[in-house]
């Protein structure tokens, strides 16, 4: 099916909302005939395998990837692969996750939502440069070279959740994700374990994001930091685990979706067509205290949502397309292929997060374009130049202010989110979070928790445009 057709089809259903499109970027179009819809199979990252109990070794390095049929794409991957291995964790199992770096450029890996400590957490001035690097001028202050390889440590501390893990080079982040670093990290608990949720290939991680392509198949980005998509770089084709469009087929049972949005600047508001509701178990940092039904799910780039959809709820031979209804266009299809017996369940209690600890302060982080550069309090990035210093094991009132779509993430600290402009917050704001999603000339109040670690860490922007353009402040916990 033509994208075309598909958009005919869905706006006969009743399912296009017209005038709806919330622009967080600059359309890059490809240069080549886009790929045919629900062609290719979904995709599932390999599970990492550790080299002994609680060591992991990944080689970042240079492939090529058959993504759009008939094509070949180089990708930066971790192994190799886009996206890279998923790394199963265990809460209460420190893991070492060894990252080799053989690219032709520098790197620091961020594992996004990891109670890490700070020379663990991606600072984007530490770096693993490849064999033969050697520093240059014009190099920020305070770099940290690393030659080859370097050993991240991970205490695994913190509750079941959907992590990942990508780039984060300083000024680079944006195209070096583009081109493939990225990948999944689940953290799983006994409280976790102990839930009828669904599991094994009825649990499926799903990586989405946007791309596009020159007319060799290669990927296609803007010329470094081109002030043309200062907004922001979305691209014309929707990956899914790195394939185009594609289809699953499922049984007319429970599934578990782990939704992350991976894209550089594009958001989606997910659907499910013709119909259907998604039941959200987890946010960003963990399991939900019960479980909340939505219709749509409006996920901004890094942001994570745990949800079961049920599909015995459709007659058997059904195509189920997971929509986006902000650009009113396909991201995957599911086919319920058959029956099958089902012994999940999605219990009316999940689990006991974390109690909402009293606040110790209130700070205004204001996120804006200040003349020609994205900024926070008027400032673009100083590393080294704490905005903020709160103390381990308190809390704090962060109130985010914005002039555009900023999807704000904080390292460290996991926060729930108070109010939106004075009024509670949308029922899919629930739970603890890492990233909210800003919207223009809003403001969000988030009760940030400081637990685990003390030293350097950062929030920001994770528009990645935005981010390699400054928006990015430090912030210490002493």
């Amino acid at each position: 099916m033509r994208r075309r057709a598909f958009l005919g089809a869905l706006a006969g259903a009743g399912l296009a909302v017209a005038g709806c499109r919330e622009v967080a970027g600059q359309l890059l179009s490809s240069r080549l005939p886009l790929p045919r819809l629900f062609t290719v199979p979904l995709p599932i990252p390999e599970v990492a395998r550790p080299v002994r109990p609680g060591r992991y070794e990944v080689t970042q390095r240079v492939a090529k990837a058959e993504i759009v049929p008939g094509t070949r794409t180089e990708v930066w991957g971790y192994g190799g692969t886009f996206p890279g291995p998923t790394f199963e964790l265990r809460r209460g199992s420190a893991a070492t996750i060894a990252v080799r770096n053989e690219l032709p450029v520098p790197t620091s890996t961020h594992l996004h939502g990891g109670v890490n400590p700070p020379d663990s957490d991606g600072y984007p001035t530490d770096l693993v440069v490849p064999p033969g690097h050697h520093a240059h001028h014009g190099g920020h202050p305070g770099e940290v070279l690393h030659q080859g390889v370097k050993d991240y440590h991970y205490p695994v501390d913190q509750r079941a959740a959907t992590l990942w893990y990508h780039d984060h080079r300083m000024d680079f982040t944006a195209p070096q994700v583009w081109r493939g670093l990225a990948g999944f990290a689940l953290v799983r608990d006994a409280e976790e374990d102990a839930l009828p949720l669904p599991g094994g290939e009825r649990e499926l991680p799903l990586l989405i994001c946007d791309r596009a392509f020159e007319e060799d198949g290669s990927f296609r980005y803007p010329a470094a930091h081109d002030g043309a998509y200062m907004e922001g770089v979305e691209g014309d084709v929707i990956l899914v685990n790195g394939a185009p469009w594609p289809v699953a087929e499922v049984s007319a049972t429970r599934h578990r979706l782990r939704l992350l949005n991976a894209s550089n600047a594009r958001r989606y508001r997910l659907r499910l067509a013709p119909g259907g509701r998604f039941t959200q178990i987890g946010s960003d940092s963990g399991l939900l205290a019960a479980p909340v039904a939505h219709e749509e799910i409006p996920i901004s780039p890094g942001e994570r949502y745990d949800v079961v959809v049920d599909f015995s709820a459709y007659p058997v031979g059904s195509a189920v397309t997971l929509v986006d209804a902000l650009s009113e266009g396909p991201v995957m299809r599911f086919v319920v292929a058959r029956r099958a017996a089902d012994d999940s369940a999605v219990p009316a209690r999940l689990s006991r997060p974390p109690d909402r600890p009293p606040a110790v302060a209130t700070r205004r982080f204001d996120f804006r374009r200040t003349e020609d550069v994205w900024t926070i309090n008027g400032h673009p990035y100083r590393p080294g130049v704490p905005l903020a210093r709160p103390r381990l094991g308190t809390a704090e009132v962060w109130r985010l202010t914005s002039d555009f779509h900023h999807p704000v993430h904080v390292h460290l600290a996991h926060f729930q989110v108070l109010a939106r402009n004075g009024k509670p917050p949308a029922a899919t704001d629930a739970g603890w979070k890492d990233t909210v999603d800003v919207r223009p000339y809003e403001v969000v109040d988030v009760l940030a928790r400081f637990d685990g670690h003390r030293g350097r860490y950062m929030l920001h922007c994770h528009n990645l445009e935005h981010e390699d353009m400054a928006m990015m402040a430090d912030f210490e916990v002493i």
